[in-house]
């Protein structure tokens, strides 16, 4: 079994991960404006959807060959790495205020997937 990828969530020698330190900074960054009034399930659940939608409007229009090559113009490259960064935010913070961990839930998921959607030839 290999390493987990950057960001999945696992802790390693030098501290925690790199999921568990951007929860951490995004809480920071959220009680020093006083915002935690704010960041209820419902509101976050509400932004998240506007920044998937943001992040889906990039695409809407592209073919597949361009939606393929997005990355390849640095404006709308710009323009994604930012929505990307916007939805993981908010999927972020709505984990801390549920008490959700993020790479758990993940994890679980993909063995529940593994046993509904067996490999070709397994069923």
């Amino acid at each position: 079994m290999s390493a987990p990828p950057p960001g999945a969530g696992a802790t390693g020698e030098n501290g925690p991960s790199d999921l568990a330190r951007l929860r951490e900074r995004l809480t920071e960054f959220s009680e020093a404006r006083g915002w935690q009034r704010y960041h209820l399930p419902k509101n976050l659940v509400a932004a998240l959807a506007v920044e998937a939608a943001e992040l889906q409007e990039i695409f809407q229009w592209m073919t597949p060959e361009e939606a393929a090559a997005v990355m390849s113009d640095p404006g709308t490259a710009h323009r994604v790495r930012d929505e990307v960064a916007d939805v993981l935010a908010y999927l972020l913070r709505l984990c801390t205020v549920l008490g959700i961990d993020p790479a758990a839930a993940l994890d679980a998921k993909i063995e529940r997937n593994e046993t509904r959607f067996p490999l070709p030839g397994e069923d």
